[in-house]
């Protein structure tokens, strides 16, 4: 699982209806790729389904009962979450709520609902308006603070979203609050800290709901980035046995397998993951696994599809909608495909909407960097760095471009600083400094 914000959203409604509009079939609603097996015959999907027609009867009766429409939009952020169908449900959820904004503009609960949806198709600058909409109609909730938490940190606004953050823990400490604070403390480079507020989040859910192993997931995750794969693999297993089939605890389960050079069972693990849901990650990850062990047509093949599933090629704005902004994802992508000229398109189309964004400029900086425009690199390299981050990815890349900048000292000492923090930092990554010194 990539650390893209569609997955730092832990801003959730933990809900467990679903519905459909009185005059919408089942079938277009109720959307499953033909991945979902697993979901689809799960006993949360089959309980949704039975919520379904009780809510179903009751829109009929009266199908102006804006609660219901809000509790129907409500239900589908959290189907996005558990199918990975965002668009389907994202698009459906914007008209539930824009159905209800219009009767009432200042439905607290509706302005929260449209910023999620905003956040989840990263449209960060009107999820914050929306957001400081919510804090001021109640500024006693704490919700609209984590959706000013979200929004300034992916607009790099990161001593305001401290600030949101501070506050919706002061007003609610819980797995939303704590997940939060675990984040920011990752930005600002306490990794120990980080741990320490994830593991209360984790502890503060409820075994088995996705937010819970959500969480979980990324908590193996910290452990993972800082080399310490043992319990990386526990919090994995224990998400799998809490949830079975649980496509982002799969996928960490084949990180820890990538990172032991057990290419072969981590291939396995990741297309498991993709059984159970479509994550473009995934296909990210097989892709890099098939370049390691040496089967080109397949890697090739499993980055055209993670392309596509961020829908390279489809208009999303032209939709009456507007849909889901990847422009650093695809980036990412299309670099690893050698395709720079379309990286760096898509890496400055995404820093033009937030430059002050660390993983904005990182992004940039490394698309420079792979382009050998090594002195532009540095100047967005620097920015990504201002936070102290001690992710080991961003030192190990800045270590690079800086000796590439002729400031070979301090260069080799953030990769030394990385691999400390991770020794089983990707193989591909540290072929490109090792050649600046000898590893021990």
């Amino acid at each position: 699982m990539k650390k893209n914000i569609t997955y730092i959203l832990i801003a959730v409604f933990i809900l467990f209806i679903a519905a459909i509009l009185v005059f919408r079939s089942e079938e277009k609603h109720l959307h499953f790729s033909k991945h979902h097996k697993e979901i689809s015959n799960s006993t949360e999907w089959q309980n949704t389904k039975a919520a379904i027609e009780g809510l179903q009867a009751k829109l009929r009766a009266n199908p102006y009962d804006e609660k219901a429409k809000l509790n129907l939009a409500l239900a589908y952020i959290q189907q996005s979450r558990i199918t990975g169908e965002h668009a389907h449900y994202d698009k459906i959820s914007l008209e539930l709520i824009s159905e209800v904004l219009k009767k009432d503009e200042n439905n607290f609960d509706a302005v929260c609902a449209k910023a999620t949806v905003l956040l989840s198709q990263h449209h960060f600058s009107e999820a914050l308006a929306e957001g400081n909409r919510a804090v001021k109609l109640n500024p006693y909730a704490p919700f609209g603070y984590g959706i000013l938490t979200d929004a300034n940190v992916e607009l790099g606004n990161y001593e305001e979203a401290v600030q949101a953050a501070d506050k919706m823990n002061s007003i609610r400490p819980d797995l939303r609050s704590y997940s939060r604070i675990s984040y920011l403390r990752e930005i600002f480079g306490d990794n120990t800290g980080a741990l320490d507020a994830m593991k209360q989040a984790v502890q503060s859910g409820i075994p088995g709901l996705e937010q819970t192993e959500w969480c979980r997931v990324y908590y193996g995750k910290l452990f993972e980035q800082t080399g310490d794969l043992i319990h990386a693999e526990e919090q994995y297993i224990t998400a799998l046995n809490n949830r079975p089939d649980y496509a982002y605890a799969l996928a960490g389960l084949g990180g820890v397998e990538k990172a032991k050079s057990n290419f072969r069972k981590a291939i396995e693990y990741f297309n498991k993951a993709k059984i159970v849901l479509e994550d473009y990650s995934f296909s990210e990850e097989l892709a890099e696994l098939y370049n390691l062990t040496n089967e080109k047509n397949k890697s090739l093949k499993e980055l055209d599809h993670a392309v596509e599933l961020l829908g390279a090629h489809s208009d999303h704005e032209a939709e009456e909608i507007h849909g889901h902004y990847a422009d650093r994802e695809l980036a990412l992508l299309y670099l690893k495909r050698g395709e720079t000229e379309l990286a760096m398109e898509h890496a400055l189309e995404e820093y033009n909407r937030r430059p002050n964004n660390m993983d904005v400029n990182q992004t940039l900086a490394w698309v420079l960097c792979q382009r050998n425009e090594i002195r532009e690199a540095n100047t967005f390299i620097n920015v990504a760095l201002k936070t102290g981050s001690k992710n080991p990815v961003l030192l190990y890349q800045a270590g690079i471009i800086k000796v590439g900048n002729g400031n070979r000292n301090e260069g080799i000492a953030l990769m030394k600083q990385a691999l400390d923090i991770n020794p089983f930092l990707d193989v591909q990554l540290k072929q490109q400094g090792i050649k600046y010194f000898v590893l021990k």
